[in-house]
């Protein structure tokens, strides 16, 4: 084990032998280091980090608490291969990112730029390589064997395919599965209008409500939502319901949901694009 006599390691911190600390590293309480990790000069463990395997951590690297770094990757093909993990200079890695080494079938290396940040919940798969100034949005999800060029930003929750490639200085909207690639300075995201599919029957039968009641309920969906009308109509039908079933608690609660000002449209059923 090597440990700079400049770093700062919290007395709760446990640091495997054969672990190299660089100088003025900081590692903070209740963090886990393995015998093969080398973490460079300057570089931040917040609290309950935890790497292992061959994983390095460049210069001014900033790692926040309970993110995962160089754990065997959830491939069953691994067969314990001495495969490793590089996260590069200035790079931010936010709470409970998980980052997992490479494989032999992908060249025994999972690899993140300099000067990226990887916000919270982001996953690295196995073999991706992500370049430099790289933006991942919060739960991003990158499959195996990704490649991320420079200066690329993946929009929060996305998802991309094993073998992808994104461009550099390419943008993926958020909330996207990206099953192809993106050419460098594109734009894309997928499909993401939210349909109606109907209501949650299983959902009202388990909290009691009769099947007169659901009954009456489908008639008023199919009336808002399976006609085919514009939005003049379509309001005017909303307000004709509230007052037809006025008595009705659960049906003034759809309609008073649908009439209140919104920032955002109300989610239609497909036959009906308002």
């Amino acid at each position: 084990m090597t440990i700079a006599k400049s770093a700062q390691i919290h007395p709760t911190a446990i640091i495997t032998n054969g672990a190299k600390i660089g100088n003025n590293v900081k590692i903070g309480p209740f963090c886990c280091v393995g015998p093969h990790v080398e973490i460079n000069d300057n570089a931040i463990l917040q609290s309950h980090v935890v790497i292992e395997e061959r994983t390095v951590i460049g210069e001014g690297a900033y790692i926040y608490p309970f993110a995962s770094l160089g754990q065997r990757p959830q491939d069953l093909k691994y067969k314990g291969e001495p495969a490793k993990l590089e996260i590069g200079k200035n790079t931010v890695i936010r709470e409970y990112v998980t980052a997992n080494i490479g494989t032999e079938g992908g060249g025994m290396l999972t690899k993140i730029g300099d000067n990226c940040l990887v916000m919270a919940y982001c996953h690295i798969a196995h073999d991706c390589i992500v370049g430099n100034n790289v933006i991942l949005v919060n739960g991003v999800n990158l499959s195996g064997h990704v490649i991320v060029e420079d200066n690329a930003i993946i929009g929060g929750m996305s998802a991309v395919k094993q073998f992808s490639r994104i461009g550099k200085n390419a943008m993926i909207g958020g909330f996207s599965g990206i099953n192809r690639d993106v050419i460098p300075y594109g734009i894309a995201w997928s499909e993401r209008d939210t349909t109606l599919k109907g209501l949650n029957i299983v959902g009202l039968k388990r909290k009691g409500f009769s099947a007169s009641e659901i009954s009456t309920m489908l008639e008023v969906y199919k009336e808002i939502f399976e006609t085919k009308t514009d939005i003049k109509q379509f309001t005017h039908n909303v307000e004709n319901i509230k007052e037809k079933y006025k008595d009705n608690t659960e049906i003034q609660e759809i309609v008073d949901f649908i009439l209140t000002k919104s920032k955002n449209p109300i989610c239609t059923a497909k036959a009906n694009d308002h």
